[in-house]
C-alpha cells in the first residue's frame, strides 16, 4: 500500500522535531563558542531531545498509518536518535559516583597555586578538595592511583610535560623545580573547561607522578576526570 500524504498538523510536527533535533546537535557546539553558558546549554540540549523524542514518536506512528512523507520519515528517525543520545549519557552517567574532583592521591591531593578562582570564573566550584569526595572516589575507581616513572625527576618532568602538551592541554604553568604543571583541559564537543595539576616526586626508584583534574562547574563528571588522567598516566608508561 503507498504511503499517503501527512495531514498539515504531522508536517508540522515534523518540521518542528527536526529544528529540536538540531537544537540537540548544536547545544554542544554552541556552549564551546560562548554563545550558550553551561546551564542554558545543558537545558537547550536536554529540553530539544525530550520535544525532539516526542516529535519522533508521533512521526513514527503516521508512518506506521501510512501517512508520511520524507520529512516524517526523516522526522521520526532524527527525533528518536535526538531522544537516545541524552537517554544514553543519563544511563551510561550511573555507574559513576557523582563528584567532579578526581586525584591519584586522596590522602594528600595536589594543590592548585597557578590556576586560580578568579582565573576560573564565577559560579565555579572551589578549588579546595572535599574529603568527602575520597570514600566515592575508592568505590568508583578502586584502581586509579599514582605512578612511579624509571627515569629522575627532571628527565621525568620533561617526559611528563611533553605527555601534556600531547594530550591538547593549555598548559598554565610548569616548575620542573618544585615538580609542578598546572594545565586546563577541554572537553570535546562541550567546550567544558577542567583544570589538571600533575605533581612529580623524587623516589628511591626514581619518580612518582600524581594527577588531579576538577571540573569547574557541575556536580558529576560521568567519569570524564578519571579517564583523562588514566589516558596521561598510560602515556606516561608507554
Amino acid at each position: 500500500m503507498a504511503m499517503r500524504q501527512p495531514g498539515p498538523w504531522t508536517r508540522r510536527i515534523a518540521v518542528a522535531t527536526l529544528v529540536a533535533a538540531l537544537l540537540v546537535v548544536l547545544a554542544g557546539p554552541l556552549m564551546s563558542a560562548g554563545i550558550l553558558g553551561w546551564q542554558a546549554g545543558l537545558g537547550t540540549f536536554v529540553f530539544a531531545a525530550l520535544l525532539a523524542g516526542i516529535g519522533g514518536l508521533v512521526c513514527l506512528v503516521a508512518v506506521s498509518r501510512k501517512r508520511g512523507s520524507v520529512a516524517v520519515v526523516l522526522a521520526a528517525a532524527a527525533g528518536i536518535a535526538a531522544l537516545a543520545v541524552p537517554a544514553a549519557i543519563i544511563i551510561d552517567g550511573r555507574q559513576f559516583p557523582p563528584i567532579n574532583d578526581i586525584t591519584t592521591d586522596t590522602a594528600n591531593p595536589p594543590a592548585f597555586e597557578a590556576i586560580t578562582a578568579d582565573m576560573r570564573g564565577p559560579g565555579t566550584a572551589p578549588l579546595a578538595y572535599d574529603p568527602t569526595f575520597a570514600p566515592q572516589q575508592a568505590k568508583g575507581y578502586p584502581a586509579l592511583a599514582g605512578i612511579v616513572l624509571p627515569e629522575a625527576p627532571a628527565a621525568a618532568f620533561d617526559k611528563a610535560l611533553a605527555a601534556a602538551r600531547d594530550e591538547g592541554w593549555e598548559i598554565i604553568a610548569s616548575d620542573a623545580a618544585s615538580g609542578r604543571i598546572e594545565a586546563t583541559a577541554t572537553v570535546p564537543w562541550w567546550g567544558f573547561k577542567d583544570d589538571v595539576v600533575v605533581r612529580l616526586t623524587p623516589e628511591a626508584s626514581g619518580t612518582r607522578v600524581d594527577v588531579r583534574s576538577k571540573s569547574r562547574v557541575g556536580k558529576g563528571d560521568v567519569g570524564v576526570n578519571a579517564q583523562r588522567i588514566n589516558d596521561y598516566l598510560d602515556k606516561l608508561k608507554a
